[in-house]
């Protein structure tokens, strides 16, 4: 079930650290091969890229990223009644996409990527990690 606090049930810019929402730490995507760490930025959520095996970061340079590690693919971020709009970056294919992340459960988000407004989305479940894979 989803803890919401007043504040992001307004949805005004607040500081991200005063959410109770756990959207904040270290996420691992689906296919194990990227970890990111949310946090906030200014009034907003952002995530960066804290890990990447081999594959993804081969993947992020033929896409026209160079490094894959400190890309911010989770930007500007602010809460939306039950979830959080803003923009994710796909580095494979150099492009951003307006984006919701819910919290599944506290150890599980929800992120969504549309285009062509909404029309064709995508979506992907990350799971909250202690450390990166490497450590």
């Amino acid at each position: 079930m989803w803890r919401v606090p007043a504040a992001v049930l307004l949805a005004l810019a607040v500081p991200v650290g005063q959410a109770d929402a756990q959207v904040e730490g270290l996420w691992l995507n689906p296919h194990n091969s990227v970890a990111v760490r949310t946090g906030s930025c200014g009034d907003r959520l952002c995530g960066w890229v804290v890990w990447a095996n081999a594959a993804a970061r081969q993947d992020a340079r033929d896409g026209g990223d160079g490094e894959l590690i400190g890309t911010r693919l989770l930007e500007n971020y602010r809460p939306d009644g039950r979830s959080w709009a803003g923009t994710v970056y796909v580095p494979d294919m150099g492009r951003r996409f307006s984006s919701q992340i819910q919290e599944m459960s506290p150890q599980q988000l929800k992120i969504t990527g549309c285009l062509l407004g909404g029309f064709i989305c995508r979506s992907q479940t990350w799971t909250r990690i202690e450390k990166t894979p490497d450590a």
